[in-house]
């Protein structure tokens, strides 16, 4: 016998909500998310009438369900902000095309204005340059930095007043498991705010542990608990011709480089050396 839905008791019903336990149509499910995300806004007073926002698309499902979700509540409820669409190209051959494709027809579908920010426009370095320069060992941790960062500097040059990311819960445990796993109190403490601006959940910190306190960084104001950000430390290795500056944990050679003082030769060749 079929499962009728929870809500109109009137459709059968499509799924059962872990998190609530109700059985819901497809109709239902749909209304009952995109209320949650409407109290969830209202709740956390996450927008001011008149602002900018950023939509991060990467052309992804998620990012994709978060465009659609902000079109639809903001004129629902007349929240009165201005959308934009805000992508991300790595400069990967062949990798980023096809999602993008997907971000023009999202741009197309929502009547959203739509801007492509590039890692050569913000960084002067393409992936595929980076590669080159890094070898294949250690590339990950250039466009994880960059990438992390390239949202927030795009909205910079945009003039936006807040970005959007959109996550889903698998996104969010994988984080906290990290963190733990990781032991990184402060990211821990972090990772599950809804907003940047924001501490998550309640930890205490036993007293006289010493804390790493976010600020922004000297160089290009992102948010860094270090005088510069990594990103600010990786570029200054692939400028100089450098490939392993920033790599790994601090080291005391970043500072030496970074407050430009000169190199023995022993350690140019250090940070010169490129495992591939």
């Amino acid at each position: 016998m079929p499962i009728l839905c929870s809500n109109c008791i009137d459709k059968r019903a499509v799924l059962k909500r872990p998190k609530t336990g109700h059985s819901l149509c497809k109709e239902c499910f749909f209304w009952a998310f995109e209320e949650e995300v409407h109290q969830t806004i209202v709740a956390a007073k996450l927008f001011k009438h008149g602002e900018i926002v950023g939509i991060a698309a990467s052309g992804g499902k998620d990012s994709t369900v978060l465009a659609h979700l902000m079109k639809l509540l903001n004129e629902r409820y007349n929240y009165g902000l201005e959308l934009m669409l805000l992508s991300v190209d790595e400069g990967i051959s062949g990798y980023r095309d096809d999602s993008l494709e997907t971000v023009k027809r999202n741009q197309q579908q929502y009547e959203l204005p739509l801007k492509i920010v590039s890692y050569e426009e913000l960084y002067g370095w393409t992936m595929d340059a980076i590669v080159k320069q890094v070898g294949l060992k250690n590339n990950c941790t250039f466009c994880g930095v960059f990438r992390r960062q390239a949202l927030d500097r795009g909205a910079i040059m945009l003039k936006v007043d807040k970005i959007c990311t959109g996550h889903n819960a698998d996104d969010v445990a994988e984080t906290v498991l990290m963190n733990v796993l990781r032991g990184d109190i402060a990211r821990l403490r972090r990772c599950t705010a809804i907003s940047t601006a924001s501490e998550g959940e309640n930890l205490s910190v036993r007293e006289g542990v010493k804390m790493p306190v976010q600020g922004t960084c000297n160089q290009c104001g992102y948010i860094s608990s270090q005088a510069l950000c990594k990103s600010c430390v990786l570029l200054e290795g692939l400028n100089r011709g450098l490939p392993k500056l920033g790599i790994g944990k601090h080291h005391r050679l970043h500072d030496k480089i970074l407050s430009k003082q000169p190199l023995t030769e022993k350690e140019e060749r250090k940070l010169k050396a490129v495992h591939f």
